[in-house]
């Protein structure tokens, strides 16, 4: 084995790196700051810690202000989110889901863009019973958040052939093999005793080791030509390889990531570089050992520089593949060709392999609730009811009713059309090819509003669409509320980050496929100034564009902004 120069960055090790250490393999003082009654919140070492339980502690932001003035400490609250590999969860799992919003959260379920759910609003003493009834359903929240491999995101196509059901055996396999090894989330929230003295429990994480990542860390399988889970957002993509039918393999392509901070040249966004290709048996170890370099040569020390393409770039790609080829004994064969057409859903009702049915519903947002004129959760708690086949939640935020008998076809088109729930057909294309991400109330790091305030600007964005005859052109845009990226920003034709409230840094040009990031275009501006620049852009793009022009590479093509190929330049 050839020993490579590598270590990580010189400096202290960070607060969370600390409490890591201390914390027995993420139990911390968990177990006794969840039966505290005095507080609905819980100490801030034990909220870092939370986070690899799958949960955050939040607080309304609506109503800060108010408690304050009354000398009442936040509303805290939890949000909880699932570990759901592929999207893919049972109808029974759905239902349970949809009782336990009504019962420990606030009445609805979000979406992700990682193919999974969150719930909101849960109470500290409502935390553990949730996460028990969540176990009883075959599903857990164990590394959903915190410093190791999260929810592994996989094409969500479930009808174009068998070698896609093939794909998603992959995710799951891989979610189960790099899941901490830890016991704590079985005894903290299941009551497992703890097994004290054997060397079982001593060498508790062989993989991650005692502090775990420095950061979390994404991976995702793409099946071409659906881009659909932004393959190149991930620390680790694999990108699937089809001959003759069958499954020949994975492109790897590491490095990729979509956060950064305003105004610190040092982060940017991402995109993941492939370094070549592997077989399906081969997969596990790849994966293990890009994990490995991360865990070993991660900045411990400054955590917005601690994400996997930071210790890409900063050992330089051809000593990341150097150093994987040692740790794995022997060497990725070179790269195979692919293509991909774009990153968006099919909506509406397709017919699939085996003739099974699917049908994609549009969601907007990712908020599956009753609204005053759309009782979407009542829509989908009925179909779920009598529906035999799964419900596939996808890359996009939208969701999938799937693998519909022909026979029981006709009862949920039934359903669908008492309800009203929609494909989308009677929206824009570029609202159904919009995301964003939580923000306001809930989230701690929003600077700016996101799922609450993009469908208001769309409606202008609409108009100004119409007038250009632009309807029906597939624009990706997507908010966040802040520069972490959970809405992948920068892959966004037209991209909003929140700066302060009401304003946002506006970016254009990304890839229609999601293999370019978008650039900054304006700083700083509100609503009036947003929809004054997209009405000259969208005027432009009417009479200049040339034939099946996407917008994005419009914008690059005349000069607006131009081409971001890795992050260097994004802020630019």
């Amino acid at each position: 084995m050839v020993k490579h120069n590598l270590k990580a960055p010189d400096g202290p090790p960070s607060d969370v790196e600390d409490i890591k250490r201390k914390s027995d393999y993420l139990r911390g003082t968990l177990a006794e700051v969840m039966q505290d009654r005095i507080s609905a919140g819980i100490p801030d070492d034990d909220n870092r810690l939370m986070k690899h339980h799958g949960s955050y502690l939040q607080d309304d932001r609506d109503l800060r202000n108010e408690r304050q003035k009354q000398k009442l400490e936040p509303a805290y609250q939890f949000m909880l989110r699932i570990r759901m590999p592929g999207g893919v969860a049972q109808p029974a799992q759905w239902l349970v889901m949809d009782e336990l919003a009504q019962k420990y959260g606030n009445g609805t379920l979000k979406l992700t863009t990682r193919q999974t759910f969150q719930m909101h609003g849960i109470l500290k003493w409502n935390m553990k019973k949730t996460i028990q009834e969540i176990h009883a359903t075959m599903l857990d929240t164990i590394a959903a958040c915190g410093d190791v491999n999260r929810n592994v995101m996989c094409n969500s196509n479930p009808y174009q052939s068998e070698l896609h059901s093939e794909v998603y055996e992959w995710s799951k396999k891989l979610s189960d093999y790099l899941l901490p090894r830890t016991r704590a989330y079985h005894e903290i929230w299941l009551d497992e005793e703890k097994v004290v003295g054997t060397p079982e429990a001593e060498e508790v994480e062989p993989m991650y080791g005692p502090l775990y990542l420095p950061r979390k860390f994404k991976i995702g399988i793409a099946v071409p030509p659906s881009n659909d889970i932004d393959v190149f957002s991930q620390d680790l993509g694999f990108i699937a390889i089809v001959e003759d039918g069958k499954l020949k393999g994975f492109n790897v392509a590491i490095g990729g990531g979509m956060g950064m901070s305003h105004g610190d040249k040092a982060t940017y966004p991402q995109l993941a570089k492939v370094i070549g290709f592997c077989t399906p048996d081969q997969i596990l170890e790849v994966a293990e050992k890009v994990i490995t370099i991360q865990r070993d040569y991660g900045n411990r020390s400054i955590r917005k520089n601690a994400r996997f393409k930071y210790t890409v770039d900063r050992l330089g790609l051809e000593t990341v593949k150097a150093e994987l080829v040692n740790r794995l004994g022997w060497t990725l064969a070179e790269a195979e060709p692919y293509h991909f057409d774009d990153n968006g859903d099919r909506y509406g009702w397709v017919k699939g392999i085996k003739g099974k049915w699917h049908f994609t519903l549009f969601v907007e947002g990712g908020r599956v609730a009753d609204f005053d004129d759309y009782k979407l959760m009542t829509g989908l708690r009925e179909i779920a009811k009598i529906h035999t086949g799964e419900i596939r939640l996808t890359a996009n935020q939208n969701l999938i009713i799937s693998n519909v008998s022909a026979q029981k076809k006709k009862k949920i088109s039934e359903l669908i059309e008492q309800f009203g729930l929609t494909d989308g057909k009677h929206h824009s294309a570029l609202r159904r090819s919009s995301l964003a991400c939580v923000a306001l109330p809930t989230c701690g790091l929003a600077m700016a509003e996101a799922e609450r305030y993009l469908p208001v600007l769309l409606n202008k964005i609409e108009a100004i669409a119409d007038e250009n005859g632009l309807r029906n052109e597939e624009i990706t845009i997507r908010m966040t509320g802040c520069p972490n990226g959970c809405a992948r920003h920068a892959l966004g034709e037209i991209g909003f980050i929140g700066k302060a409230p009401g304003k946002y840094n506006m970016y254009l040009g990304a890839a229609f496929d999601g293999s370019r990031l978008s650039k900054m275009y304006r700083e700083n501006i509100g609503e009036e100034e947003i929809l004054n620049e997209l009405g000259v852009l969208f005027s432009r793009y009417a009479k200049e564009r040339q034939d099946g022009e996407h917008f994005g590479d419009f914008v690059i093509r005349s000069g607006v902004v131009k081409a971001v190929t890795d992050g260097t330049n994004f802020h630019d």
